[in-house]
């Protein structure tokens, strides 16, 4: 069942919260994964909302808790920030971890449809096997008030999460995502492999295409890209995403970064901008 048991395995205290990392066999992926929940310091019996962190390409539960220094911000305001991995693990199906932009590492927040990939279902494990998990093991958790928001592969993630549930996300924000990915080499590799050869499926996982499909909107998008990002014009094409918010009247606030590149440093950077956004959305300024 989605409800099922977490096993702690570590715990550090931090800005008077604590990191907490768990495992659990994850029905919708079919192996065992690891997440991580930065509860923020309490003295009271009230629950806190939930702030989804999607993480990009290569990355473990572990990058953003380690790099982000996102807990300062978190404590300050009362959220919980909940980090999942990017992929299943330990399934050993062939070629998945052959290129590190595919398979393991890499599941680009979708559920695959060809055979060989039909494990690779993160966006049923983050939208809905994961909350169910958090709202059965963790009363201090409101998961019923959530946003969410990521990098990279992990933007374009929490981008396309966001539009096709707006009633689930109070807010999304995202750092360098992939906001067009049926028109870079990342996303067109990626979904070729999970999603198969009909271009039409791969729009489902575009937020560039997702924008005009589900334009209501209310709450601004925050994007912050780095201008010396070396995947900024081939990978990234935020700019494709920005004409398709105003074309469906979207709000959107992309803030380009000069100096900034594609690393924790840039996000660290930001990170606090964006806990503000969230908080504010789900109710907490």
């Amino acid at each position: 069942m989605a409800g099922g048991a977490v096993t702690e395995l570590s715990s550090g205290k931090m800005f008077g919260g604590y990191n907490k990392r768990y495992k659990h066999y994850s029905n919708t992926l079919g192996c065992e994964m690891n997440f991580h929940i930065y509860f923020p310091n309490s003295d009271s019996n009230k629950s806190f909302p939930v702030l989804y962190w999607l993480s990009g390409l290569t990355c473990t539960d572990e990058n953003f808790i380690f790099k982000s220094g996102a807990q300062h911000a978190a404590s300050e305001h009362g959220v919980a920030l909940i980090a999942p991995d990017t992929s299943p693990r330990g399934l050993n199906v062939d070629g998945e971890a052959d290129s590190w932009d595919f398979g393991v590492g890499a599941g680009f927040y979708l559920n695959a449809t060809q055979e060989k990939w039909k494990n690779w279902r993160m966006y049923d494990y983050v939208v809905k096997e994961l909350p169910e998990l958090l709202s059965h093991n963790f009363p201090q958790l409101d998961t019923s008030k959530a946003s969410i928001f990521g990098h990279s592969m992990g933007g374009h993630g929490a981008l396309t999460i966001y539009l096709k549930n707006l009633d689930k996300y109070k807010s999304v924000s995202a750092f360098a995502p992939v906001a067009n990915p049926t028109k870079c080499p990342w996303g067109q590799k990626a979904f070729t492999n999970y999603l198969g050869g009909n271009k039409s499926d791969w729009e489902d996982y575009d937020a560039t295409s997702l924008v005009g499909k589900y334009p209501n909107v209310s709450a601004t998008i925050l994007i912050d890209q780095g201008e010396d990002d070396k995947f900024l014009h081939d990978q990234l094409l935020p700019h494709k995403f920005e004409e398709a918010c105003k074309n469906g009247n979207v709000p959107l606030l992309l803030r380009l970064q000069p100096g900034y590149d594609h690393s924790y440093y840039f996000i660290a950077t930001f990170i606090d901008d964006h806990i503000k956004h969230h908080a504010q959305a789900l109710g907490l300024n």
